[in-house]
């Protein structure tokens, strides 16, 4: 009987023993059910999208035409040193470029009906140019160079050779087999306002700053007087000048700028020095055209101008980074967007 009563005391022990750790156990269970539910959820992680311009590459002709850079060099130094006003030339005619329908040779083109023959083209220049350095190119990397990327760098060294900065130019673009005429027309040239230039920019991926420094390309060039006799005798049909301009720059105009076909500097104070004066003109109420001018009066853009005509040293690394983004304006990279053309004047055939 002993033996009985200590064995059924031993299972009941037992028992108990059972009862607590399935109790813990559930416990533990129950534990880690609520600090799944109270955790954070893990966000799941996103693949990257990439964009056309993350296919572009400082190397990318590395291998494929180590050359490259030198040859065009070498031939934009040789024309500005024969013609200094070649260099505001390739800069303008990179922006027409890459304004209309991004930086794809789009603009050299020489069709009936292409950018080039708009009425906004007409005065753009450097065509020869880049003629010349894809005749070169091609004949040591045959079928291997867009004319976008040659053109967008040659606006780099155009840039350079008359004092302005360095940046480096990421490579990989194809040229475009569209061009047209009409799209051509939709580039300012001269008379916008402020607004308008705002959305043409934002449009093509610019904001504000960007407007604002790219303008100070006018640093250098010139413009056909045609651009702004309007503000110097009929101004928004007063029949009166445009009051925005100084009285002695005023004079100087109209004397300058008889005929529509004259030239007439951008910048009046340094117009062969790439530097940041373009801004402390427009405070002096000097700048050529009225979308120059209007820089300094719209509250949107008239600080960014104040705060680079006193802190000109801004100027210059902040241009090359804007360069670096106007060039990458919707660029060709897909496997089957664009070609790379035997001529820029043609598409491949």
């Amino acid at each position: 009987m002993k033996f009985s009563l200590c064995f059924l005391f031993l299972l009941f022990v037992l028992h108990l023993g059972t009862i607590s750790t399935q109790a813990v156990e559930h416990h533990e269970e129950a534990f880690e059910s609520l600090k799944a539910i109270l955790h954070p959820l893990k966000k799941p992680s996103v693949p990257k999208i990439f964009t056309p311009e993350d296919y572009l590459s400082f190397t990318y002709y590395q291998y494929k035409c180590p050359d490259l850079e030198a040859i065009i060099q070498r031939k934009v130094n040789a024309w500005i040193a024969k013609d200094y006003t070649i260099a505001p030339s390739l800069i303008r005619l990179h922006f027409h470029d890459c304004a209309v329908r991004g930086c794809d040779g789009s603009i050299l083109l020489n069709h009936k009906g292409s950018e080039r023959s708009a009425e906004a083209s007409k005065t753009l220049r450097g065509f020869q140019l880049i003629d010349e350095i894809k005749a070169e190119v091609e004949k040591r990397c045959p079928k291997t160079v867009s004319c976008a990327d040659i053109l967008t760098a040659a606006a780099r060294d155009a840039t350079i050779a008359v004092g302005g900065p360095f940046w480096e130019v990421p490579f990989g673009r194809k040229d475009g087999r569209v061009s047209i005429a009409k799209e051509a027309d939709m580039v300012p040239m001269g008379r916008e306002n402020v607004t308008a230039l705002i959305e043409f920019c934002q449009s093509r991926g610019l904001n504000v700053l960007d407007l604002v420094i790219l303008s100070g390309s006018h640093t250098i060039g010139r413009s056909t007087c045609g651009s702004v006799q309007h503000r110097l005798y009929n101004f928004n049909r007063t029949g009166k000048p445009d009051p925005s301009i100084d009285s002695k720059y005023l004079n100087f105009l109209k004397r300058k700028c008889r005929w529509a076909s004259e030239y007439v500097n951008l910048d009046a104070t340094t117009p062969r020095t790439f530097d940041a004066v373009y801004y402390t003109n427009l405070q002096k109420k000097m700048g050529l055209l009225s979308t120059d001018q209007l820089l300094y009066s719209d509250p949107r853009t008239a600080p960014l101008v104040a705060a680079l005509a006193s802190q000109p040293s801004i100027f210059q690394p902040q241009f090359a980074a804007s360069m670096v983004k106007l060039g990458n304006i919707q660029v060709l990279t897909g496997k089957y967007e664009g070609e790379i053309r035997a001529n820029c004047n043609f598409v491949n055939r």
